[in-house]
């Protein structure tokens, strides 16, 4: 890794956190598999591959989700412009999946490296990007027509649609380019009492749904302006804030987010490079992709997250890094990159070290969106 500073000794890389968007933090069934969505126009499917103790990827297996990928207007490496659109619930040893090009959402049973298609539900809205879940709770954030959410519930193997758990966001339907003014990820805090939504540069803001005990949103998010941030993806920290990127300045920031669903930033610490998305995190090391400089950015994040640290980064071998999702111990890290559709293999050493060990092709992966891995 590039640049890489001192820091202070590292907590065990296995305490990965929970609840990191995209991420597995489970093996199902004693099998080590990282699955990826192929988010094709003409036919939306999930790749899965087996994960060798070495963390090299071979594929497994190709699944069609029963939907169609999509684009948004201007997007080049990120056709859904999101962090989330492929979601692992471990409670329920499910994967959900979003068909853009369908309106849809996909529900698999996982088994090992292996999936069984559930369900194809409605979205509740027009072209999903991100699925979020906590618990028995499902809710899918739609991108077009202004932004909405929708909630479910986890019957089975199924997914229940609640109508009354619809919430429009009300972003500017015409703002263009599409890609950067759509909403960017839904996603819990971890101890579930509020829904969080990234609006990017419609607005620049951060909603945060109150969630009451059956699962329902507050009919109005307390909102929180972050001029010329672009809020995209985030991952939890602690019981009830979040690690933010902002593709503004390109920068990663904690928000603690209070009862009453208002923020306060805490940190701030800029990665110098270009369009930081996404990030994922492992114990207390968060990785952001940046796909507009080809690589990875590291930190550290200190005192609660009230200190994060600078690490360096890493340039992934395939450009326009997006979605990035870590093994449950720990110790490997996969960075999607969108542009050709191939994923990045990398070890991660306990001071944030990145190690390239690996690419795993795609199939009619050029466009690809989400992965999670186990």
């Amino acid at each position: 890794m590039t640049a890489l500073v001192a820091t202070a000794p590292a907590a065990p890389a296995a305490t990965a956190a929970p609840g990191a968007a995209g991420v597995g933090a489970v093996r199902a069934g004693g099998v080590h598999a990282v699955f990826v969505q192929t988010n094709s126009p003409s036919g939306n499917h999930i790749v899965a591959y087996h994960r060798a103790d070495n963390g090299r990827l071979s594929q497994a297996g190709s699944y069609a989700t029963g939907g169609n990928g999509g684009q948004l207007a201007g997007s080049v490496a990120d056709h859904l412009a999101s962090q989330g659109a492929l979601t692992y619930d471990r409670d329920h040893g499910l994967l959900y999946a979003v068909n853009a090009g369908s309106d849809s959402v996909s529900v698999f049973s996982v088994d090992g490296d292996r999936l069984h298609l559930r369900q194809v539900i409605d979205s509740g809205g027009t072209f999903p990007v991100s699925v979020a879940v906590h618990r028995d709770v499902v809710y899918v954030l739609n991108a077009l027509d202004g932004g909405s959410i929708q909630g479910y519930t986890v019957e089975g193997d199924h997914l229940r649609e609640h109508a009354a758990w619809h919430r429009c966001l009300g972003l500017d339907p015409n703002a263009t380019p599409q890609f950067t003014n759509t909403p960017g990820q839904v996603g819990f805090t971890n101890d579930g009492d509020h829904l969080v939504v990234t609006t990017k540069a419609n607005g620049d803001n951060v909603d945060v749904f109150a969630v009451d005990r059956s699962g329902a949103p507050s009919d109005t998010p307390q909102v929180t302006n972050l001029p010329a941030a672009v809020p995209f993806g985030f991952v939890p920290n602690g019981r009830d804030g979040v690690f933010l990127t902002e593709a503004g300045p390109n920068a990663l920031v904690t928000l603690d987010i209070h009862r009453d669903g208002t923020t306060t930033q805490t940190a701030f610490a800029a990665t110098g490079q270009a369009a930081t998305c996404w990030v994922v995190a492992i114990g207390d090391l968060l990785f952001t992709s940046n796909a507009g400089s080809n690589n990875v950015s590291a930190f550290r994040a200190t005192d609660r997250g009230r200190q994060l640290t600078p690490l360096g980064y890493e340039s992934t071998g395939n450009p326009g890094p997006i979605d990035a999702a870590a093994s449950a111990d720990g110790r490997y890290l996969y960075v999607l990159t969108g542009v050709e559709g191939v994923v990045d293999e990398f070890s991660v050493a306990h001071n944030g070290n990145l190690t390239p060990i690996g690419t795993a092709t795609v199939p009619d992966g050029p466009g690809s969106e989400g992965i999670v891995a186990f």
